[in-house]
C-alpha cells in the first residue's frame, strides 16, 4: 500500500539538527512517481523463472557465503582432527602479518587464519600505511584467494605443462636470447616498490642487457612524481601528515579513500574532526568523492578549472598575504570563485606550517607542481608534508612506455614479450591497440590470477598465486620494508612473480621463500639474522627501513613555466575518468562482495554509470536511467546516465573497469567500458564529449532510497560553533523517555555492551559494511534482488544530502542493529525468535524462525534482514573455506541481523575465564570498528566507566537515534559537526 503522506511522529523541518535532508536528487524535489511505502511493491515477489543454477552462474564465487547450513545433517563424512599441526588449536584462530600491493606500494595486514585457512583481513596496527584501518578493497580481497574460477596451472600454444616443464621451458627461452643480449626480450610489468623484484629484475639486465622492463598501471601517481620533478628537479613521492595540520586544501585529491596513503590519512583526519581540535578542509573537484563529502566547503567545478582555482589561491598569497614570490604563479579569478579563492588563501595563510594543499592524481604534473610551490612558499614543507625519493622501481608506470611497446611489437621487434602487469590488453589507452598487437610476438607470457583478455592473447598462460599464497616482500611509501608472507599454500597449481622472473635466471625452482629470504640476510648481514626475521614476519614491518625525507626548495621559475603552459580549458562538455570505488581499475570486477558493495556516494550497485549534474541533465533532456551515446574523438560508448547531487555543470564522469570483453560469472555483463574511450593524451579529463539519448533505459541498483527514514531527525550535523548553543535541541534525541514499565536495570550486571558512532569521522567509506560481510558469512543476492530491496547487508551506510541539489552538504551514518533495550521487534514475534540476552544484547534465535517478518515490519530503523531464497547453495570445496567457522549460517525464511560480533564477545568472555580475570571495557572490538579507517565507531563495555565507548555515550553531542519511540538504543551517535569558514558562511 502507498504511502498515505501523513505526519510521522518526531518528523520536524527547519534549520540546524532539524534541517530537511534528502537522500536523492527525486527525493529532494518531491517528485517521485509514487510515494514509497515501508518496502516496494515487488520486494516479496520471486523473479520469473528463477532458478538456483542460474542464479549459480550469476553469482559464482560467492553466491552463498553465509556458512555450513545450521540444524542439518552434513553431507559429507566427517573426520575427526586427531593429528592438528603443531601450534594449531582447533576453533582458535590465529592471526598473521603480511602486506597487499596497493599501487606498488606495501599495505600492512594482519589476517586471520583458521585452522590453516585465512579468513579475515584487517589492517596492521604497527604498519605505517593502514596503522590498523583497512578499506572495502582489502576486506573483500580475501574472497578472491577462494575463488573456484581462478586460472589454474600452466599451458604454453594450448598444451598442459606441470610446474618443473614451465621452469625448464621459460629457462631455454631466456637462453635463446642471451645470444643477442635480450634485444628482442620485453617485459610489461606491474609497478612494484619489491627488494625481492628489484634484486631479480638488476640481475636479468646483467645477463640480458638489452632488455628492457616497462611498467603500466592504468590508475597511478605518476603526475605527482612528474610535478615533483617540475617543482624540485627530482621525481619525489609527497607524503602529507594531517596531525598538525588545521587546514588542508585539496585540489581534486581524494586522499581519504583512493589516493596515496588513505588509510593512515583518514586516520590522521578523523584524529582531528573533535570539538576540541578541529581542522577545516577544503576540497576543489568536479564529481562528488568520498573526501568531498568530509568537506567543511567543497567547490564544485570541472577538472580543467581546478589548475585555474589554484592559480588563484596563490595570486590571493601573492597579493595580500607576504608571499610575492608566488605572483608568477597566480591568476585572479572572478565571481564567486575569486571570493572563495581569497578566504582559503587567508586560512592558509593563518596556519603557515601548519596547512597542507594536495593535488589528486587526476590532475595534471602542473597542479602537483603547484601544489609543491605553494606548501614550499607557506612552510609547510618537512611539517606537514614530506618529500622522499619514490621507493618505485619504475617512477613512470603512464602511457607514454606502453606506447612505446605497442610500437615495437607493430615493427616486428620483440619476439618474446613477458606480463605480469594486470590485464594491460584492457586497461591500454584506445589509442594504444595492444590487444591486437599481443600476438605479434612469438613468445607471450601472461600471468595472471584469472582468464582475462590479455591471458587469451598469450601464448603461454601462468596461473598467478594469490598474494595470501606467496612469499614476497614491499616497501611502503616512506620506505618501510614489510616482508609478505603466505597464510596458506598454493589452492591451485600456480606461480609467483618472484618464481617467473627467477625462471630467467635458470632459479625457478628456488621457490619465493629461498629468494626473500637470502636476499634480506644479504642486505641485513648473518649476524643474528634469524631473530630478526623472525621479529619481521611477526610486526609485519622491518624496523629501522623507513627512508628520511629530503630537504626541497622548489624552482617557481620552473613551476610558473609549467602552469603557464597548461591549455586554457576547452569548449564543451567535460568528460572524465576516475578509478572505482569498488573494482579499482577493474581488477576486483569478478569479486561479487564489492559488485553488491553500494558506490560509497551514488549507492550504486552491480554497474557504472555516466555521473553528471542535475542542470547538464536537464540539458541534455536526460534522467537517471537513460542509456545514453557518449561521443568522444571518433570512438563511442553506450551507458546509462546517472544525476548525482553536487556534479560540477558541463561535466560527465565514467569510472573505469567494468565492461570486461573476458569476465567469469560474476563480471560477466556488468557494467560499461570506459577504457574504449581514454586516450593516451587525455588519461583523466578533456573536453568536447557529445551526449545522444538513445530513447532505451537501463536498470540500476542503486540502495539510495532503500530503506527510507520519512524525514525524521535521523544523522543530525551541525556547525561546530553551534553545538555551544544545541545542547537544548540534542536534549531531545537523548535521555529518559516516559514509560509505563520499569525498564530493566542493566547497569548492575558486570558486562552491558554499547556502541557509539561518530559521524564527524565518519567518511562514508563503506569498510565496515563489508567487513560486517566477511565476518558474519554474510551472502550477496544480485542486483535483480537488489533492485527489490533484498540486499543483505546487517550494516549499511546512508548518506543524506542537505542543502540545494546544485551544491549539497554531506552526512554519512552506518547503520545495523541498535540493539534496543525496549526492542520492537521482539513482543512481536510469535515463536520467540528475537529475545534479550542477559547483557542486552538482541539475539536472534535462528532455529526458532518461522520467517513470519513481522519483527521486520515492527523495526524501525529496517535493520532486519529475511532470506528470501536458499542464497548459499551447492558450494565447491574451495568456496567453503572463506567460511568463518564461529558463525552460524542462515537457512531460507529466516530473519538475520547485526549481533554486535557475539562471536567475539564470546571469544573474549572464554578467554578471560581461562586468565581468572574480567573482561577489558575495549577488549572486544567489533569487526565494522576494527575494519574503520577513521575509529568513527567503537565498542565496548557500556558498565565500565573507563571505557572508549562510555566516554562516547556521555559525550556532549551524543544522540540516539528515533529516540522519541522510546527504544533506547544501545548504539548512540555523536552529532557531526562542521568547521565551515565563517567568510564563506
Amino acid at each position: 500500500m502507498p504511502s498515505l503522506g501523513l505526519p510521522i511522529y518526531g518528523q520536524k523541518q527547519g534549520a540546524g539538527l532539524d534541517a530537511r535532508r534528502w537522500r536523492s536528487v527525486e527525493e529532494a524535489a518531491e517528485a517521485r512517481e509514487v510515494p514509497p511505502g515501508e518496502f516496494p511493491d515487488d520486494a516479496a515477489a520471486v523473479p520469473e523463472g528463477f532458478t538456483r543454477r542460474g542464479f549459480l552462474q550469476v553469482l559464482g564465487a560467492s553466491v552463498a557465503l553465509a556458512g555450513l547450513e545450521a540444524c542439518k545433517p552434513p553431507r559429507e563424512n566427517v573426520v575427526s582432527y586427531v593429528r592438528p599441526p603443531a601450534g594449531v588449536t582447533p576453533s582458535v584462530p590465529s592471526a598473521y602479518a603480511t602486506v597487499a600491493s596497493r599501487g606498488g606500494y606495501a599495505v600492512g595486514l594482519v589476517v586471520t587464519s583458521h585452522e590453516g585457512r585465512p579468513t579475515k583481513i584487517e589492517g596492521n596496527r604497527e604498519h605505517p600505511s593502514s596503522r590498523g584501518g583497512s578499506d572495502a578493497m582489502l576486506q573483500a580481497s580475501i574472497l578472491d584467494l577462494y575463488d573456484p574460477r581462478r586460472l589454474k596451472g600452466f599451458t604454453r600454444a594450448g598444451r598442459p605443462l606441470g610446474l618443473a616443464t614451465v621452469l625448464r621451458e621459460v629457462s631455454a627461452l631466456a637462453r635463446s636470447h642471451a645470444q643477442d643480449g635480450g634485444a628482442r626480450l620485453r617485459f610489461l610489468v606491474e609497478p612494484t616498490s619489491s627488494p625481492a623484484v628489484a634484486d631479480l629484475r638488476r640481475r636479468i639486465l646483467e645477463r640480458f642487457p638489452k632488455a628492457r622492463f616497462d611498467a603500466w598501471a592504468p590508475v597511478g601517481a605518476d603526475a605527482g612524481r612528474a610535478g615533483a620533478a617540475l617543482a624540485f628537479g627530482k621525481p619525489l613521492d609527497a607524503s602529507a601528515s594531517l596531525t598538525d595540520a588545521d587546514v588542508i586544501l585539496s585540489l581534486e585529491s581524494d586522499f581519504l579513500a583512493l589516493e596515496g596513503d588513505s588509510l593512515r590519512l583518514a586516520r590522521e583526519f578523523g584524529a582531528r574532526r573533535t570539538a576540541e581540535r578541529m581542522n577545516r578542509l577544503y576540497v576543489a573537484e568536479s564529481a562528488y568523492t568520498v573526501t568531498g563529502g568530509a568537506a567543511d566547503h567543497r567547490f564544485r567545478m570541472r577538472s580543467a578549472d581546478v589548475l585555474g582555482f589554484g592559480r588563484a589561491v596563490a595570486a590571493e598569497l601573492a597579493a595580500k598575504h607576504g608571499l610575492s614570490q608566488l605572483a608568477p604563479l597566480g591568476a585572479p579569478a572572478g565571481g564567486e570563485r575569486a571570493k572563495a579563492a581569497a578566504a582559503v588563501a587567508a586560512d592558509l595563510a593563518k596556519a603557515r606550517g601548519r596547512s597542507v594543499v594536495l593535488a589528486g592524481d587526476r590532475q595534471p604534473a602542473a597542479v602537483h607542481a603547484l601544489a609543491a610551490a605553494l606548501n614550499d612558499a607557506l612552510g609547510n614543507a618537512g611539517k606537514t608534508v614530506a618529500y622522499r625519493p619514490t621507493a618505485l622501481l619504475d617512477p613512470a608506470a603512464g602511457p607514454d612506455r606502453l606506447r612505446a611497446l605497442a610500437s615495437e611489437l607493430e615493427a616486428g621487434k620483440v619476439d618474446a614479450l613477458v606480463v605480469t602487469a594486470w590485464n594491460p590488453a584492457h586497461t591500454a589507452p584506445a589509442d594504444v591497440p595492444l590487444r591486437k598487437l599481443l600476438p605479434k610476438a612469438k613468445d607471450t607470457i601472461a600471468l595472471a590470477l584469472r582468464e582475462d583478455d590479455t591471458v587469451r592473447a598469450a601464448t603461454w598462460k601462468i596461473a598467478a598465486t594469490h598474494p595470501l599464497e606467496a612469499w614476497g616482500d614491499l616497501r611502503a611509501a616512506d620506505g618501510t620494508a614489510s616482508i609478505q608472507q603466505p597464510l596458506i599454500a598454493p589452492l591451485h597449481e600456480s606461480m609467483s612473480e618472484l618464481e617467473l622472473l627467477a625462471a630467467f635466471l635458470d632459479e625457478g625452482d628456488h621457490g619465493s621463500w629461498r629468494i626473500v629470504r637470502e636476499g634480506w640476510r644479504r642486505r641485513a648481514g648473518a649476524a643474528g639474522f634469524d631473530g630478526r626475521w623472525d621479529g619481521w614476519l611477526a610486526a609485519g614491518v622491518v624496523a629501522g627501513s623507513a627512508v628520511p625525507p629530503e630537504a626541497v626548495q622548489a624552482d617557481l621559475g620552473r613551476v610558473a613555466e609549467a602552469v603557464r603552459a597548461v591549455p586554457a580549458p576547452g569548449a564543451g562538455l567535460e568528460l572524465g575518468f576516475a578509478a572505482d570505488y569498488k573494482v579499482l581499475d577493474g581488477r576486483f570486477l569478478e569479486n561479487a562482495w564489492l559488485q553488491e558493495y553500494p558506490h560509497p556516494v551514488t549507492k550504486l550497485t552491480w554497474d557504472n554509470a555516466a555521473q553528471l549534474s542535475a542542470a547538464t541533465a536537464k540539458q541534455l533532456g536526460v534522467a537517471s536511467g537513460d542509456l545514453v551515446e557518449l561521443s568522444w574523438k571518433g570512438r563511442t560508448l553506450t551507458a546509462p546516465a546517472l544525476v548525482v547531487p553536487g556534479h560540477a555543470d558541463g561535466s560527465v564522469l565514467l569510472t573505469l573497469g567494468y565492461g570486461q570483453a573476458v569476465a567469469g560469472p560474476v563480471g560477466k555483463g556488468v557494467g560499461h567500458d570506459a577504457y574504449a574511450l581514454r586516450t593516451s593524451d587525455a588519461p583523466w579529463f578533456g573536453a568536447g564529449v557529445e551526449i545522444r539519448k538513445t530513447g532505451k533505459r537501463h536498470a540500476l541498483a542503486t540502495t539510495q532510497e532503500h530503506f527510507s527514514m520519512e524525514g525524521r531527525a535521523i544523522a543530525l550535523a551541525l556547525d561546530a560553533p553551534e553545538l555551544a548553543h544545541a545542547k537544548h535541541e540534542l536534549d531531545e534525541h537523548r535521555g529518559p523517555q516516559p514509560t509505563i514499565h520499569e525498564p530493566v536495570d542493566y547497569s548492575k550486571n558486570e558486562y552491558r555492551w554499547g556502541m557509539a558512532i561518530d559521524l564527524s569521522r565518519c567518511i562514508g567509506c563503506g569498510a565496515c559494511t563489508v567487513a560486517c560481510q566477511a565476518e558474519n558469512n554474510i551472502p550477496v543476492v544480485g542486483k535483480e534482488q537488489v533492485l527489490r530491496s533484498r540486499e543483505m547487508h546487517w550494516l549499511r551506510v546512508d548518506r543524506y544530502f542537505e542543502g540545494p541539489v546544485e551544491d549539497p552538504a554531506s552526512v554519512s551514518q552506518p547503520l545495523a542493529c541498535v540493539h534496543c533495550e525496549a526492542a520492537p521487534c521482539e513482543y512481536v514475534c510469535p515463536v520467540n525468535a528475537t529475545v534479550h540476552s542477559e547483557e542486552g544484547l538482541n539475539e536472534m534465535v535462528y532455529n526458532r524462525c518461522v520467517g513470519t517478518r513481522y519483527c521486520s515490519n515492527n523495526c524501525p530503523y529496517k535493520v532486519r534482514r529475511f532470506n528470501w531464497l536458499d542464497w548459499h547453495g551447492t558450494l565447491e570445496p574451495t568456496e567453503k573455506m572463506v567460511h568463518n567457522p564461529d558463525v552460524t549460517v542462515r537457512a531460507r525464511g529466516v530473519m538475520e541481523k547485526c549481533t554486535y560480533c557475539t562471536q567475539r564477545i564470546e571469544h573474549a568472555r572464554i578467554d578471560a575465564r581461562s586468565n581468572g580475570r574480567k573482561i577489558g571495557g575495549d577488549e572486544v572490538v567489533s569487526a565494522c570498528q576494527q575494519a574503520c579507517p577513521t575509529e568513527a565507531i567503537v565498542f565496548g563495555n557500556l558498565n565500565d566507566p573507563g571505557s572508549a565507548v562510555s566516554r562516547r555515550h556521555a559525550d556532549a553531542r551524543r544522540y540516539d537515534l528515533l529516540h522519541e519511540l522510546g527504544t533506547r538504543p544501545r548504539t548512540a551517535y555523536l552529532v557531526k559537526l562542521r568547521n565551515p569558514n565563517p567568510d564563506l558562511a
